[in-house]
């Protein structure tokens, strides 16, 4: 009996050691969107973590997790355009950290918010400027896309060599100077004014242009009618028009009659 009971003392010593052993050794879950940064006594290892259940050994590794899921950053930059305009800027950046370059970005910089902090805030606002100065004010608005465009390669080109993928760059709002605000309203003024004046101009050579060809289409006119009047037309027109009745023209000695013939001549 005695050794039945130290057989049954030494199996539950056993499951009880075991049980210790399960709940002394830690598990590390990497979830969705996440990678692990395996450290052996602190010191990054090349094996990136992904999504899934790890043993560790306690007080050897550790384990780092950081996001690698799409992340939004917005910012407000301010830069001075080429004719030295100041421009102000709402910037929305689309961003990730490239999942099997976890270990090397949080060994070189550490996690999401230094990236923030010490890569991408400065990187956005300096490739700004670089880019804002090659315009002029009112490039910037007139060419938006054309910017947009060389922010987005310059852009994705110096956070790729930090290990972080730029998924999409939105320049939200561009904002000027009320200084030059002014100078584009009062621009824009005095374009409408000289297109108006032009147009009043251009209808008032139109009108002169039109009484120029009406008094040359009546000269013509006058001109081929008087070509057009041969003797035998007059004569026409006279018989025409006559009453039937001879004019008397008075004279010294006494009235007299004309003849037709007469008449004619007078015409």
């Amino acid at each position: 009996m005695r050794k039945i009971k130290f057989t049954n003392g030494a199996g539950k010593l056993t499951a009880l050691l075991f049980l210790i052993t399960i709940l002394l050794t830690p598990f590390v879950v990497i979830n969705a969107g996440e990678r692990g940064v395996l450290m052996q006594f602190g010191k990054v290892q090349e094996t990136v973590l992904g999504e899934g259940i790890y043993v560790i050994v306690p007080i050897v590794n550790t384990v780092k997790k950081i996001s690698v899921r799409l992340q939004k950053q917005e910012l407000f930059a301010e830069a001075p355009s080429k004719d030295l305009q100041d421009v102000y800027i709402d910037v929305a950046l689309n961003w990730h950290i490239m999942p099997e370059e976890t270990n090397v970005i949080f060994q070189n910089i550490g996690d999401e918010k230094d990236v923030v902090e010490k890569i991408i805030n400065p990187a956005v606002e300096e490739v700004l400027k670089s880019i804002i100065a090659k315009y002029t004010a009112e490039e910037i608005v007139t060419k938006r896309g054309e910017v947009k465009f060389d922010v987005d390669n310059t852009l994705k080109t110096r956070l790729h060599s930090y290990h972080v993928a730029v998924d999409d760059i939105s320049l939200v709002h561009f904002n000027f100077s009320d200084r030059f605000s002014e100078a584009v309203e009062a621009k824009q003024i005095a374009e409408q004014d000289a297109k108006r004046a032009g147009f009043v101009a251009l209808k008032a050579a139109k009108e002169a242009e039109a009484k120029v060809n009406l008094a040359k289409g009546e000269a013509e006119v006058n001109k081929l009618l008087h070509e057009s009047l041969t003797h035998e037309i007059l004569e026409r027109q006279a018989i025409e028009k006559w009453d039937g009745k001879l004019p008397l023209i008075m004279t010294k000695d006494s009235p007299s009659i004309l003849n037709m013939n007469d008449i004619l001549k007078l015409k």
